[in-house]
């Protein structure tokens, strides 16, 4: 497993940089289909299922063999957004999904039927997937889950230029809340990305039918008018000249007991970031080819777990990259025109939020921390419980790996700025209040932030923002984890459904967040909604339960150990997750209860 700070070794997280105008691309060719006159009854947005490409070359590794089936459908709404509602009361709690149904003023929820959604990773078994190969013989058949906020782009001139709805579901198993949603006028690819395993197939030509399953065309009144796209499969090699986008870095990655995800860097965009990463998701990337949608999105290396479809569908890729080529389909001035950029009339996909910035200058005057919203910062159970040995760093000794979450329920955001005095190695660290109009009307002190000059990390920490320690059965410390400085980061969406929400947060990435050695001044936020994962699986950050005899556990991860962050509540900051050691020196295991009905480890 690779962990934040080494992840920012190989992978710059960074949108790829495609310069075409997605309303263009995904309606050029394309034509929706009405739904009949049964469909037309139901109540709520217009729903079409449209191919933007009649054809499609796919890439079959030998590293890595399978093939990521995106065959560049999508699913387009109008008359109103494709609008979800998603949330659990607990984690004692099934999740409940509503459909969101706007008519002018008028709002009506319609809820669907009970145990449809299990998650919050999108309507599972929406999709349904069928190949047969140039003789006619099924090879393939297979359905896939929809994320509604998977890569999309408009489909008429008029549609919002932007669309308000997160831009992907959340893999995190303790989410509590989230918002899923096709805007008006735009098309959502359907392709189930990472949360989809490849599928094997030889190299060849093949015909794939794309359907929406009948269940959902039922419940939300989608015309059966399957898809038809022609596949090519190549077989390709790392090895090979051009072997792919990221396939390098990919292979030296893997190569390392640490490796999980290298990911893919836009052809344009190749080189590493300084900045660390926040995890990493639990499987290596093949490396792709720059026409395919199977490369990494924004939230890549946040966590053990999978990144969301691409930011940019296939189809837009191959139009771009077709035409870089000089092979445009289209004709010499068809993307002339475009150029990379979320804005009025274009959508590409490649919007990439700026740090945020901190205060011009040190705050003056007298300290207060005025009667107005504040953060409230909760603490998820651990997961990515894993045991492993202490690699090259310490050879010999048994650790335990988890990964960790700290967000903020709100309903104000945690806005932290640290100044430097020339000459010192620590900045200050001051907390921010805003009232009802976010005008700043406060601040504190609130500790400090320091450099933190290993490779892969070379970022500032603010300190004493969590805890992370080992209990014993009574619930007493037994070992504690020595990271307690942290760069804030919106890495996961947690509950997009509280008060206040922001379901665009602008620091989703280390690239935007923790400055440089030489800044004199820094400044970093976790929105509402939003909480900061991080991966702990080096020696001083996981647990060396070496000496540990077996038996029961409890990781807990404590938010704001000591109380420094002025926030709403201070009773909620713990969260315990119960686990089970075993085996023997050099081979300990660790078993990991259900939460609940959260059965993740």
């Amino acid at each position: 497993m690779m962990t934040r700070s080494q992840q920012g070794r190989t992978n710059r997280l960074a949108r790829p940089s495609i310069a075409v105008a997605a309303a263009v691309a995904v309606t050029a060719g394309v034509v929706a289909a009405a739904p009949d006159a049964k469909t037309a009854a139901v109540a709520g947005p217009k729903l079409s299922l449209i191919a933007a490409s009649k054809s499609v070359t796919l890439d079959s590794w030998k590293e890595e063999p399978g093939v990521y089936l995106d065959l560049g459908t999508y699913l387009t709404s109008e008359k109103g957004a494709f609008e979800f509602k998603v949330t659990r009361k607990s984690y004692k709690d099934p999740v409940v999904a509503s459909q969101i149904i706007r008519n002018g003023k008028k709002t009506t929820t319609k809820v669907l039927p009970a145990g449809l959604v299990k998650d919050f990773s999108g309507l599972p078994d929406f999709m349904e997937v069928s190949v047969v190969d140039a003789a006619g013989k099924s090879v393939l058949k297979k359905t896939e889950s929809f994320c509604p906020n998977n890569a999309s782009g408009r489909v008429r001139p008029d549609a919002p230029a932007n669309s308000k709805f997160p831009q992907s579901c959340p893999a995190n198993p303790f989410t509590l809340g989230s918002v899923w949603g096709v805007e008006n006028g735009w098309a959502a690819n359907t392709y189930a990305g990472y949360y989809s395993a490849p599928v094997q197939l030889a190299a060849g030509t093949y015909t794939a039918k794309i359907s929406v399953t009948k269940k959902y065309r039922d419940l939300f009144g989608i015309a059966n008018k399957p898809q038809s796209v022609k596949v090519t499969v190549r077989e390709r090699s790392w090895e090979q000249p051009g072997g792919g986008s990221g396939g390098a870095a990919t292979k030296v990655a893997s190569s390392s007991p640490h490796a999980g995800h290298a990911g893919h860097q836009a052809a344009a965009d190749p080189a590493p970031s300084g900045h660390a990463g926040h995890g990493a998701p639990a499987h290596t990337d093949a490396p792709a080819a720059a026409t395919t949608g199977a490369g990494a999105t924004f939230n890549v290396g946040h966590g053990p777990y999978p990144p969301a479809p691409p930011a940019l569908p296939w189809a837009l890729k191959k139009q771009a990259a077709e035409k870089q080529a000089g092979k445009d389909a289209f004709g010499a001035q068809g993307f002339s025109a475009a150029r990379v950029g979320d804005r009025a009339g274009q959508t590409d996909g490649s919007r990439q939020a700026p740090g945020a910035q901190p205060n011009a200058k040190r705050p003056t005057g007298k300290a207060a921390v005025p009667n107005v919203p504040k953060p409230d910062l909760r603490s998820l159970p651990a997961y990515g419980i894993t045991v492993s040995d202490g690699y090259e760093d310490v050879p010999g000794k048994d650790y335990l790996a988890f990964s960790a979450n700290v967000w903020n329920a709100g309903p104000a955001k945690l806005v932290v700025d640290g100044f430097r005095s020339p000459g010192k190695e620590l900045m200050d660290a001051y907390q921010y209040f805003y009232d009802a109009k976010g005008k700043q009307v406060g601040y504190t002190p609130t500790g400090t932030m320091e450099w933190d000059p290993r490779p892969g990390h070379e970022h500032w920490h603010f300190t004493d923002f969590a805890s992370y320690r080992l209990l014993k059965a009574d619930k007493k410390e037994t070992v504690r984890s020595g990271k307690e400085a942290f760069c804030l980061a919106n890495t996961d969406a947690v509950d997009y459904t509280v008060k206040n929400a922001n379901w665009h947060p602008s620091n989703t990435d280390l690239s935007t967040a923790c400055g440089q050695e030489n800044s004199i001044s820094v400044r970093e936020v976790l929105d509402v909604g939003s909480g900061d994962t991080y991966t702990q699986d080096l020696p001083g950050q996981s647990f060396d339960i070496t000496n540990l005899p077996n038996g029961t556990y409890y990781i807990q991860v404590l938010a704001n150990p000591e109380n420094r962050l002025k926030e709403t509540n201070h009773k909620n900051n713990s969260a315990l997750r119960k686990v089970v050691l075993g085996g023997k020196k050099g081979a300990r295991t660790v078993k990991v209860p259900a939460h609940h009905l959260v059965n993740a480890n």
